[in-house]
């Protein structure tokens, strides 16, 4: 996708997911099919561990008329209610309210919902209000607060009082634990026990995973106010290193050589496909 954009291929911006990739599939593989995601502008990573197929995910970045929305959404906005993604949100915070509305629905049908949302969106008035409402409400919400250190560009700790946002969590007596978000199994396991408590009718539960991004904010970010040194000591830790060290190395070379052949495949069926027609040509076949 990086290299898409930088071909003038995926217009307006995008938000890489690179580096984080750990939460969002460790959260996902404690979900069942029925089960919801809302998730941030940084969404593709749920979108795919979601079930998304990469053909359709990378058409509607593209803004290609096969893409998931009909290339009509985007990059921020992607939604995809046959895989229980109820969307992307390019509203901080967005996501937490859009989870806590689902989570009224899922309280009567045993399902789960959950939130993915940044350490910024811990300090708008969604967090407070949502989470306070699930608790009282014992609704069936796994809140991951995925924070990878930076709101944009300012530190999390420069405009995060207490530094803890699982405590915060955690103040309203909701389960609450901080994980090794670039581990995946550490992820699986917290969000397996997460998700067993809220589909318990036992109430909401949170997650916040300790991770980074390892690319700027977007593609208009080059990143040029974190501290030297720091990017490189976060990639020693890059959750697919972590993950494939664990493998077998033949295991691991055959899963690398068919993700990469699908999505070359998925990138060349996007690029070819056409794009979406003009809003006011559909509407003038259908004047009377």
């Amino acid at each position: 996708m990086q290299r898409l954009f930088l071909r003038n291929e995926i217009h307006g911006t995008v938000h890489l997911y690179i580096g984080q990739e750990a939460v969002s599939v460790g959260v996902c593989s404690a979900l069942q099919d029925d089960d919801w995601v809302a998730a941030t502008y940084r969404g593709h990573g749920a979108a795919l561990a979601r079930g998304m197929r990469p053909e359709a995910l990378a058409a509607e970045l593209m803004g290609r008329s096969t893409g998931a929305c009909g290339g009509r959404a985007g990059s921020m906005n992607i939604v995809d209610l046959e895989h229980g993604l109820i969307g992307c949100f390019g509203i901080v915070g967005g996501s937490i309210a859009a989870a806590t509305g689902a989570g009224m629905s899922a309280a009567r049908e045993g399902r789960v919902a959950v939130a993915f949302f940044g350490d910024g969106a811990a300090n708008q008035g969604y967090f407070h209000e949502c989470l306070n409402f699930a608790q009282v409400m014992r609704l069936p919400v796994v809140y991951v607060c995925e924070n990878n250190g930076y709101g944009e560009f300012t530190p999390t700790d420069a405009v995060t009082a207490g530094g803890d946002i699982a405590a915060r969590a955690a103040t309203l007596g909701m389960p609450a634990q901080k994980v090794d978000g670039n581990d995946l199994e550490a992820v699986s396991t917290a969000a397996r026990a997460a998700v067993a408590n809220a589909r318990a009718a036992s109430g909401p539960a949170f997650i916040e995973a300790m991770t980074y991004r390892h690319v700027g904010h977007s593609k208009s970010d080059p990143g040029a106010y974190r501290p030297e040194g720091e990017l490189d000591k976060w990639l020693e830790r890059d959750p697919l290193s972590v993950v494939r060290a664990r493998l077998d190395e033949k295991q691991a070379a055959e899963a690398e050589r068919v993700v990469e052949e699908r999505i070359e495949r998925a990138v060349e069926t996007a690029l070819a496909a056409p794009y979406p027609e003009a809003a006011m040509t559909r509407a003038r076949e259908y004047a009377p």
